[in-house]
């Protein structure tokens, strides 16, 4: 006898409290589904259903047993589904989110070969550097450039790490001075980014150890992109993450500043929910995004 078979008539038992019931949803005989759960309490050795005349209950074993029962045939349903997905081309929509710097400067090119290679799917991306929430707002993926991430269900996958670099343009620094220790930027006009973990304080890391350092913040924005015009129109001195700063310092039109140290690097991180089985879009857009972007950052 076919122990899937028996499983899945059990489940139907219990499920609808009738062997009548459940012989008529699979098309069986009520006798015949009476044969399939009796061999499955041979087979286990176990009572799985104490059965009267008129009544039927399940037994501890068989609360236990019908609980998994449900949780492997749920599995093997899902895995069925997603092998049978694997076989046709990509389509329909994938919802995401991400930063805004983070796209402009690094995601946009990447998500144009990933559509190319796949033409039926549509991609739609909602740009923000809040963090959204990614069920309640219909995500199938969210990008996130954090040093740390908040306790949550989500699962949350590690694609590389982002230097954050402080930076200032070259004619900001020759009218005002180069710092040389973490202490001289009192004496300057800082720029810092809102949303960061802690605004307008830098964790500096240098050989006297870490220091936690307050900053003069004369402009703060929510944006890199934004902080990087005014850093490069000479407003101050501050922070951009690597993607963003790389290009201007490569062009000369900004320095690094106080070389002997550091900030803690970011991660980006795609996160998504907790589900088994992912879509097959989401996860071959994972397996690319993970290949491709630490070359990038």
């Amino acid at each position: 006898m076919d122990l899937l078979n028996a499983m899945q008539s059990f489940r139907r038992v219990v499920e609808l409290s009738s062997f009548n019931q459940a012989a008529a949803e699979l098309g069986l005989s009520p006798a015949g589904i009476g044969k399939q759960v009796r061999w499955l309490e041979q087979r286990l050795n176990a009572v799985l259903l104490s059965r009267t005349t008129r009544t039927m209950r399940l037994t501890d074993t068989g609360h236990a047993y019908y609980q998994e029962c449900c949780r492997l045939l749920d599995e093997l349903e899902s895995l069925e589904r997603a092998t049978a997905a694997d076989s046709v081309e990509l389509s329909g929509r994938l919802r995401l989110n991400a930063p805004l710097s983070f796209s402009v400067a690094v995601l946009g090119p990447l998500l144009a070969r990933f559509m190319a290679a796949y033409p039926q799917l549509k991609v739609e991306l909602t740009l923000t550097d809040r963090l959204l929430d990614v069920v309640s707002e219909g995500f199938d993926l969210s990008l996130r450039v954090r040093t740390a991430l908040p306790d949550s269900s989500l699962v949350a996958r590690p694609l590389g790490k982002v230097e954050q670099l402080i930076c200032a343009a070259p004619a900001y620094l020759a009218a005002r001075g180069t710092p040389a220790t973490p202490a001289e930027l009192a004496l300057h006009d800082c720029l810092a980014y809102r949303l960061a973990e802690m605004p307008g304080r830098w964790a500096l890391r240098g050989p006297e150890g870490e220091s936690l350092i307050a900053l003069p913040v004369r402009f703060s924005a929510d944006n890199s992109l934004m902080l990087a015009q005014m850093l490069a129109a000479g407003a101050g001195i501050g922070t951009l993450p690597s993607f963003v700063a790389r290009p201007l310092l490569d062009e000369g039109r900004l320095h690094t500043v106080l070389p002997g140290y550091s900030l803690a690097a970011r991660t980006a991180y795609a996160v998504y929910p907790s589900n088994r089985h992912l879509p097959r879009k989401v996860r071959v857009l994972l397996d690319f995004l993970a290949e491709e972007l630490p070359t990038l950052l």
